[in-house]
Protein backbone atom coordinates (compact mmCIF):
# COMPACT_ATOMS: atom_id res chain seq x y z
CA UNK A 1 0.00 0.00 0.00
CA UNK A 2 1.72 3.56 -1.25
CA UNK A 3 0.55 6.18 1.67
CA UNK A 4 -0.27 9.62 0.48
CA UNK A 5 -1.74 12.38 2.70
CA UNK A 6 -3.92 13.62 -0.20
CA UNK A 7 -4.96 12.45 -3.78
CA UNK A 8 -7.76 14.08 -6.08
CA UNK A 9 -10.14 12.74 -7.85
CA UNK A 10 -11.06 15.03 -11.43
CA UNK A 11 -14.64 14.27 -12.50
CA UNK A 12 -14.16 14.33 -16.28
CA UNK A 13 -16.94 12.09 -17.61
CA UNK A 14 -20.05 14.86 -18.09
CA UNK A 15 -21.57 14.97 -21.46
CA UNK A 16 -21.76 18.54 -21.55
CA UNK A 17 -24.89 18.56 -23.51
CA UNK A 18 -25.55 22.66 -22.82
CA UNK A 19 -22.32 23.43 -24.82
CA UNK A 20 -24.33 22.33 -27.64
CA UNK A 21 -22.37 20.74 -30.69
CA UNK A 22 -19.12 21.50 -29.26
CA UNK A 23 -19.35 18.55 -27.23
CA UNK A 24 -20.59 16.54 -29.80
CA UNK A 25 -17.84 15.10 -30.82
CA UNK A 26 -15.27 15.07 -27.39
CA UNK A 27 -15.78 15.41 -23.70
CA UNK A 28 -16.63 18.96 -22.25
CA UNK A 29 -12.93 18.99 -20.59
CA UNK A 30 -10.91 18.44 -23.89
CA UNK A 31 -12.58 21.32 -25.27
CA UNK A 32 -10.36 24.07 -26.15
CA UNK A 33 -9.83 27.20 -24.14
CA UNK A 34 -7.61 30.11 -25.05
CA UNK A 35 -6.26 29.31 -28.49
CA UNK A 36 -3.58 26.44 -26.64
CA UNK A 37 -5.36 24.89 -23.79
CA UNK A 38 -7.94 22.39 -23.21
CA UNK A 39 -10.42 22.94 -20.17
CA UNK A 40 -8.77 19.94 -18.00
CA UNK A 41 -5.47 21.80 -18.14
CA UNK A 42 -6.63 24.10 -15.31
CA UNK A 43 -7.35 21.25 -12.49
CA UNK A 44 -4.67 19.18 -13.42
CA UNK A 45 -2.42 22.24 -13.61
CA UNK A 46 -3.66 23.75 -9.92
CA UNK A 47 -2.96 19.90 -8.83
CA UNK A 48 0.95 19.91 -10.42
CA UNK A 49 1.34 23.49 -7.99
CA UNK A 50 -0.57 22.03 -5.16
CA UNK A 51 2.32 19.11 -5.07
CA UNK A 52 -0.59 16.84 -5.32
CA UNK A 53 1.05 13.76 -7.32
CA UNK A 54 -1.75 11.46 -7.69
CA UNK A 55 -4.89 11.72 -9.79
CA UNK A 56 -7.79 9.48 -10.80
CA UNK A 57 -9.41 11.22 -13.77
CA UNK A 58 -12.61 9.47 -14.02
CA UNK A 59 -13.96 9.62 -17.61
CA UNK A 60 -17.28 8.31 -19.54
CA UNK A 61 -18.70 10.29 -22.67
CA UNK A 62 -16.53 10.12 -25.70
CA UNK A 63 -13.11 9.86 -23.92
CA UNK A 64 -11.13 9.04 -26.84
CA UNK A 65 -9.55 12.54 -27.14
CA UNK A 66 -9.45 13.46 -23.74
CA UNK A 67 -7.42 10.28 -23.29
CA UNK A 68 -4.94 10.78 -25.88
CA UNK A 69 -4.31 14.53 -24.52
CA UNK A 70 -3.73 13.47 -21.07
CA UNK A 71 -1.24 10.34 -22.22
CA UNK A 72 0.97 9.76 -18.92
CA UNK A 73 0.26 13.33 -17.47
CA UNK A 74 4.26 14.56 -18.40
CA UNK A 75 2.89 17.57 -19.35
CA UNK A 76 1.79 18.48 -16.05
CA UNK A 77 4.55 16.79 -14.16
CA UNK A 78 2.36 14.10 -13.24
CA UNK A 79 3.95 10.99 -14.68
CA UNK A 80 5.11 9.30 -11.41
CA UNK A 81 6.26 5.90 -10.74
CA UNK A 82 4.25 6.38 -7.39
CA UNK A 83 0.86 7.88 -8.12
CA UNK A 84 0.75 10.31 -11.16
CA UNK A 85 -2.40 9.97 -13.62
CA UNK A 86 -4.94 7.57 -13.83
CA UNK A 87 -7.49 7.53 -15.99
CA UNK A 88 -10.78 5.43 -14.59
CA UNK A 89 -13.56 4.45 -16.91
CA UNK A 90 -16.42 2.67 -15.59
CA UNK A 91 -16.34 -0.70 -15.69
CA UNK A 92 -17.82 -4.27 -14.96
CA UNK A 93 -17.36 -5.43 -12.10
CA UNK A 94 -17.66 -9.01 -10.11
CA UNK A 95 -21.79 -8.16 -9.65
CA UNK A 96 -22.92 -5.39 -11.68
CA UNK A 97 -21.58 -2.93 -13.83
CA UNK A 98 -23.20 0.19 -15.40
CA UNK A 99 -21.90 3.86 -16.30
CA UNK A 100 -21.54 6.66 -13.19
CA UNK A 101 -24.81 7.15 -12.09
CA UNK A 102 -23.93 10.38 -10.84
CA UNK A 103 -20.65 12.32 -8.98
CA UNK A 104 -20.95 10.27 -5.77
CA UNK A 105 -21.41 6.98 -7.87
CA UNK A 106 -18.37 7.75 -9.86
CA UNK A 107 -16.31 8.18 -6.39
CA UNK A 108 -18.17 5.00 -5.23
CA UNK A 109 -17.05 2.83 -8.04
CA UNK A 110 -13.48 4.10 -7.78
CA UNK A 111 -13.01 3.24 -4.06
CA UNK A 112 -10.56 0.58 -4.38
CA UNK A 113 -7.97 2.87 -6.26
CA UNK A 114 -8.40 5.11 -3.41
CA UNK A 115 -8.18 2.85 -0.96
CA UNK A 116 -4.39 1.69 -2.30
CA UNK A 117 -2.89 4.95 -1.51
CA UNK A 118 -4.49 5.19 1.98
CA UNK A 119 -5.36 8.61 2.19
CA UNK A 120 -6.22 11.27 4.41
CA UNK A 121 -7.72 13.51 2.66
CA UNK A 122 -9.72 13.20 -1.02
CA UNK A 123 -10.06 16.10 -3.41
CA UNK A 124 -13.04 15.90 -5.56
CA UNK A 125 -12.55 18.33 -8.31
CA UNK A 126 -13.89 18.84 -11.83
CA UNK A 127 -12.76 18.98 -15.05
CA UNK A 128 -14.86 21.73 -16.61
CA UNK A 129 -14.14 24.86 -14.69
CA UNK A 130 -11.69 27.23 -15.55
CA UNK A 131 -9.27 28.81 -12.19
CA UNK A 132 -6.16 28.83 -10.51
CA UNK A 133 -6.07 27.35 -7.14
CA UNK A 134 -3.50 26.23 -4.62
CA UNK A 135 -5.04 23.14 -2.99
CA UNK A 136 -2.57 23.23 -0.14
CA UNK A 137 -4.25 26.42 1.33
CA UNK A 138 -7.83 24.76 1.14
CA UNK A 139 -6.46 21.49 2.70
CA UNK A 140 -4.47 23.70 5.66
CA UNK A 141 -8.13 25.56 6.03
CA UNK A 142 -9.47 21.99 6.57
CA UNK A 143 -7.07 20.94 8.99
CA UNK A 144 -6.99 24.34 11.09
CA UNK A 145 -10.80 23.53 11.28
CA UNK A 146 -10.60 20.42 11.81
CA UNK A 147 -13.18 19.65 9.16
CA UNK A 148 -15.06 16.64 8.05
CA UNK A 149 -15.74 18.29 4.80
CA UNK A 150 -14.72 21.54 3.19
CA UNK A 151 -16.38 23.30 0.22
CA UNK A 152 -14.64 25.93 -1.60
CA UNK A 153 -17.19 28.50 -2.02
CA UNK A 154 -17.40 31.91 -3.91
CA UNK A 155 -20.02 34.60 -3.78
CA UNK A 156 -21.84 34.61 -7.51
CA UNK A 157 -24.19 37.18 -8.19
CA UNK A 158 -27.81 36.92 -6.73
CA UNK A 159 -29.53 36.94 -10.41
CA UNK A 160 -27.04 33.71 -11.16
CA UNK A 161 -27.38 32.12 -7.86
CA UNK A 162 -29.75 29.83 -9.09
CA UNK A 163 -27.71 28.00 -11.08
CA UNK A 164 -25.49 26.56 -8.01
CA UNK A 165 -25.43 25.05 -4.58
CA UNK A 166 -25.91 27.74 -2.41
CA UNK A 167 -24.63 27.77 1.45
CA UNK A 168 -25.27 29.78 4.60
CA UNK A 169 -22.50 29.84 7.24
CA UNK A 170 -22.12 31.29 10.64
CA UNK A 171 -19.05 33.61 12.06
CA UNK A 172 -16.89 30.58 11.77
CA UNK A 173 -17.36 29.73 8.45
CA UNK A 174 -18.75 26.47 9.01
CA UNK A 175 -22.12 25.63 6.89
CA UNK A 176 -25.54 25.79 8.40
CA UNK A 177 -27.57 25.12 5.03
CA UNK A 178 -26.98 24.15 1.64
CA UNK A 179 -29.32 23.94 -0.71
CA UNK A 180 -28.90 22.51 -4.18
CA UNK A 181 -29.80 25.14 -7.07
CA UNK A 182 -32.82 26.64 -5.20
CA UNK A 183 -35.32 28.49 -7.40
CA UNK A 184 -35.35 31.54 -4.46
CA UNK A 185 -31.81 31.30 -3.27
CA UNK A 186 -31.24 32.80 0.40
CA UNK A 187 -27.85 33.57 -0.34
CA UNK A 188 -25.18 34.37 -2.45
CA UNK A 189 -22.31 32.23 -1.34
CA UNK A 190 -22.14 29.41 -3.91
CA UNK A 191 -20.08 26.33 -3.70
CA UNK A 192 -17.57 25.80 -6.45
CA UNK A 193 -17.97 21.83 -6.95
CA UNK A 194 -14.52 21.73 -5.28
CA UNK A 195 -14.65 19.23 -2.01
CA UNK A 196 -12.12 18.11 0.01
CA UNK A 197 -12.89 15.01 2.31
CA UNK A 198 -12.17 13.08 5.52
CA UNK A 199 -11.33 9.84 3.85
CA UNK A 200 -13.27 7.86 6.73
CA UNK A 201 -15.93 10.26 6.53
CA UNK A 202 -16.42 10.43 2.43
CA UNK A 203 -16.02 6.48 2.34
CA UNK A 204 -19.06 5.93 4.86
CA UNK A 205 -20.89 8.29 3.12
CA UNK A 206 -20.71 7.07 -0.19
CA UNK A 207 -22.06 3.36 0.87
CA UNK A 208 -24.53 5.03 2.59
CA UNK A 209 -25.31 6.91 -0.43
CA UNK A 210 -25.17 3.66 -2.53
CA UNK A 211 -27.59 1.97 0.03
CA UNK A 212 -29.96 4.92 -0.49
CA UNK A 213 -32.32 3.67 -2.72
CA UNK A 214 -34.21 7.27 -3.24
CA UNK A 215 -30.53 8.25 -4.09
CA UNK A 216 -29.81 9.80 -7.76
CA UNK A 217 -26.51 9.50 -6.11
CA UNK A 218 -24.89 13.38 -6.44
CA UNK A 219 -23.05 15.23 -4.14
CA UNK A 220 -24.82 18.18 -4.13
CA UNK A 221 -28.14 16.66 -4.05
CA UNK A 222 -27.33 14.07 -1.77
CA UNK A 223 -24.15 13.37 -0.19
CA UNK A 224 -23.75 16.98 1.03
CA UNK A 225 -27.23 18.05 3.08
CA UNK A 226 -27.09 14.31 4.12
CA UNK A 227 -23.64 15.19 6.14
CA UNK A 228 -25.24 18.00 7.19
CA UNK A 229 -28.31 16.72 8.32
CA UNK A 230 -26.00 14.03 10.28
CA UNK A 231 -24.18 16.85 12.10
CA UNK A 232 -21.08 16.52 10.88
CA UNK A 233 -18.59 19.56 10.81
CA UNK A 234 -18.89 21.30 7.19
CA UNK A 235 -16.93 24.10 6.58
CA UNK A 236 -17.06 26.98 3.70
CA UNK A 237 -13.47 27.87 2.22
CA UNK A 238 -13.78 31.22 0.89
CA UNK A 239 -12.50 31.36 -2.87
CA UNK A 240 -10.56 34.67 -3.47
CA UNK A 241 -9.97 35.32 -7.29
CA UNK A 242 -11.49 34.37 -10.94
CA UNK A 243 -13.30 30.86 -11.35
CA UNK A 244 -15.50 30.22 -14.15
CA UNK A 245 -18.29 27.39 -14.56
CA UNK A 246 -17.56 27.01 -19.20
CA UNK A 247 -20.97 24.69 -19.04
CA UNK A 248 -23.22 27.17 -21.34
CA UNK A 249 -22.27 28.01 -25.13
CA UNK A 250 -22.67 31.98 -23.79
CA UNK A 251 -20.15 31.44 -20.56
CA UNK A 252 -18.02 29.53 -22.57
CA UNK A 253 -18.23 32.26 -24.64
CA UNK A 254 -17.30 34.85 -22.54
CA UNK A 255 -14.82 33.27 -20.58
CA UNK A 256 -12.43 33.04 -24.06
CA UNK A 257 -12.72 36.57 -24.06
CA UNK A 258 -12.35 37.86 -20.96
CA UNK A 259 -8.88 36.25 -20.77
CA UNK A 260 -8.29 38.74 -23.80
CA UNK A 261 -8.29 41.12 -20.43
CA UNK A 262 -5.53 39.65 -17.68
CA UNK A 263 -6.40 42.45 -15.52
CA UNK A 264 -10.21 41.30 -15.55
CA UNK A 265 -9.58 37.22 -15.53
CA UNK A 266 -7.43 34.77 -15.33
CA UNK A 267 -4.08 35.45 -15.71
CA UNK A 268 -2.57 32.76 -18.43
CA UNK A 269 1.04 34.41 -18.44
CA UNK A 270 1.88 34.11 -14.97
CA UNK A 271 5.21 32.55 -14.83
CA UNK A 272 4.65 31.89 -11.07
CA UNK A 273 1.47 29.93 -11.71
CA UNK A 274 1.43 28.48 -15.15
CA UNK A 275 -1.15 26.72 -16.77
CA UNK A 276 0.14 23.62 -18.35
CA UNK A 277 -0.99 21.82 -21.40
CA UNK A 278 0.02 18.84 -23.85
CA UNK A 279 0.92 21.08 -26.57
CA UNK A 280 1.22 19.27 -29.77
CA UNK A 281 4.18 20.39 -31.73
CA UNK A 282 3.60 22.51 -34.20
CA UNK A 283 5.48 25.36 -36.65
CA UNK A 284 5.91 28.76 -35.30
CA UNK A 285 2.83 31.15 -36.15
CA UNK A 286 3.14 33.02 -39.56
CA UNK A 287 1.61 36.74 -40.06
CA UNK A 288 1.26 37.52 -44.35
CA UNK A 289 2.62 40.74 -45.03
CA UNK A 290 -0.68 42.36 -45.49
CA UNK A 291 -2.08 40.82 -42.06
CA UNK A 292 -3.45 42.38 -39.45
CA UNK A 293 -3.59 41.16 -35.78
CA UNK A 294 -5.20 42.81 -32.48
CA UNK A 295 -5.76 41.79 -29.06
CA UNK A 296 -5.63 38.80 -30.14
CA UNK A 297 -4.20 35.20 -29.09
CA UNK A 298 -2.80 33.39 -31.35
CA UNK A 299 -1.07 30.03 -31.12
CA UNK A 300 1.29 27.88 -32.89
CA UNK A 301 0.76 26.44 -36.25
CA UNK A 302 -1.74 29.59 -37.53
CA UNK A 303 -1.32 31.01 -40.83
CA UNK A 304 -2.60 34.62 -40.83
CA UNK A 305 -3.40 36.74 -44.08
CA UNK A 306 -6.20 38.40 -43.27
CA UNK A 307 -7.17 40.76 -40.28
CA UNK A 308 -7.62 38.69 -36.94
CA UNK A 309 -8.86 41.60 -33.81
CA UNK A 310 -10.30 40.45 -30.42
CA UNK A 311 -10.47 36.88 -31.26
CA UNK A 312 -9.07 33.72 -30.06
CA UNK A 313 -6.93 31.29 -32.61
CA UNK A 314 -6.37 27.72 -31.26
CA UNK A 315 -3.49 25.89 -32.91
CA UNK A 316 -3.19 25.14 -37.10
CA UNK A 317 -5.90 27.69 -38.01
CA UNK A 318 -5.46 29.47 -41.13
CA UNK A 319 -7.25 33.03 -42.17
CA UNK A 320 -6.99 33.74 -45.63
CA UNK A 321 -6.22 37.04 -47.58
CA UNK A 322 -8.84 39.71 -47.07
CA UNK A 323 -10.77 38.08 -44.53
CA UNK A 324 -11.76 39.33 -41.11
CA UNK A 325 -12.15 37.31 -38.12
CA UNK A 326 -13.54 39.77 -35.18
CA UNK A 327 -14.97 39.00 -31.53
CA UNK A 328 -14.43 35.62 -32.24
CA UNK A 329 -12.90 31.57 -31.16
CA UNK A 330 -11.63 29.25 -33.77
CA UNK A 331 -10.82 25.68 -32.56
CA UNK A 332 -8.10 24.06 -33.94
CA UNK A 333 -7.05 23.71 -36.91
CA UNK A 334 -10.21 25.73 -38.33
CA UNK A 335 -9.68 27.12 -42.29
CA UNK A 336 -11.58 30.15 -42.86
CA UNK A 337 -11.00 30.87 -46.88
CA UNK A 338 -10.21 34.35 -48.57
CA UNK A 339 -12.76 37.46 -47.95
CA UNK A 340 -14.47 36.12 -45.36
CA UNK A 341 -15.83 37.99 -42.85
CA UNK A 342 -16.63 36.18 -38.97
CA UNK A 343 -18.24 38.08 -36.01
CA UNK A 344 -18.93 37.01 -32.80
CA UNK A 345 -18.93 32.87 -33.37
CA UNK A 346 -17.38 30.03 -32.67
CA UNK A 347 -15.78 27.85 -35.68
CA UNK A 348 -15.42 23.90 -34.62
CA UNK A 349 -12.32 21.56 -34.66
CA UNK A 350 -11.53 21.21 -38.44
CA UNK A 351 -14.55 23.09 -39.74
CA UNK A 352 -13.74 25.14 -43.25
CA UNK A 353 -15.19 28.35 -44.19
CA UNK A 354 -15.07 28.82 -47.98
CA UNK A 355 -14.47 32.29 -49.28
CA UNK A 356 -17.16 34.98 -49.57
CA UNK A 357 -19.07 34.18 -46.54
CA UNK A 358 -20.24 36.30 -43.57
CA UNK A 359 -21.29 35.12 -39.87
CA UNK A 360 -21.85 37.72 -37.87
CA UNK A 361 -24.29 38.98 -35.45
CA UNK A 362 -28.07 40.77 -37.02
CA UNK A 363 -27.50 43.82 -35.48
CA UNK A 364 -23.81 44.52 -35.72
CA UNK A 365 -24.27 47.98 -34.32
CA UNK A 366 -25.67 46.45 -30.96
CA UNK A 367 -23.86 43.06 -31.03
CA UNK A 368 -23.08 42.46 -27.70
CA UNK A 369 -26.94 42.01 -27.40
CA UNK A 370 -26.54 39.43 -29.56
CA UNK A 371 -26.02 35.70 -30.23
CA UNK A 372 -23.28 34.01 -30.59
CA UNK A 373 -23.01 31.57 -34.17
CA UNK A 374 -21.72 28.38 -33.29
CA UNK A 375 -20.28 26.01 -36.22
CA UNK A 376 -19.64 22.26 -35.51
CA UNK A 377 -16.51 20.50 -35.78
CA UNK A 378 -15.39 18.87 -39.27
CA UNK A 379 -18.08 20.89 -40.98
CA UNK A 380 -17.88 22.75 -44.26
CA UNK A 381 -20.03 26.00 -45.17
CA UNK A 382 -20.14 26.94 -48.58
CA UNK A 383 -18.86 29.75 -50.48
CA UNK A 384 -21.38 32.83 -50.38
CA UNK A 385 -23.47 31.37 -47.26
CA UNK A 386 -24.99 33.89 -44.68
CA UNK A 387 -25.21 33.39 -40.98
CA UNK A 388 -26.73 35.98 -38.99
CA UNK A 389 -27.70 35.41 -35.12
CA UNK A 390 -30.25 36.97 -33.88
Amino acid sequence: MLKKECIAMLLAGGQGSRLGCLTRNIAKPAVSFGGKYRIIDFSLSNCAHSNIDTVGILTQYKPFILNSYIGTGSAWDLDRASGGVNILPPYMGETEGSWYKGTANAIYQNMNFIDHYDPDYVLVISGDHIYKMNYATLLEFHKEKEADVTLSTLEVPMEDASRFGILSVDEGNRITKFQEKPLRPESNLASMGIYLFSWPVLKKALYEDEMDKNSVHDFGKNVIPALLNQGRKLYAYPFQGYWKDVGTIESYYEANMESLRPQKSINLFDPEFRIYSNDMVQTPHYVGTKAKIENSLISNGCIILGEVSNSILAPGVYVGEESQVKDSILLHHAIIHAKTHIEKAIIGEKTEILSHCQIQPKDKKNSAHSGITVIQDHHIVTEGTVFEAG
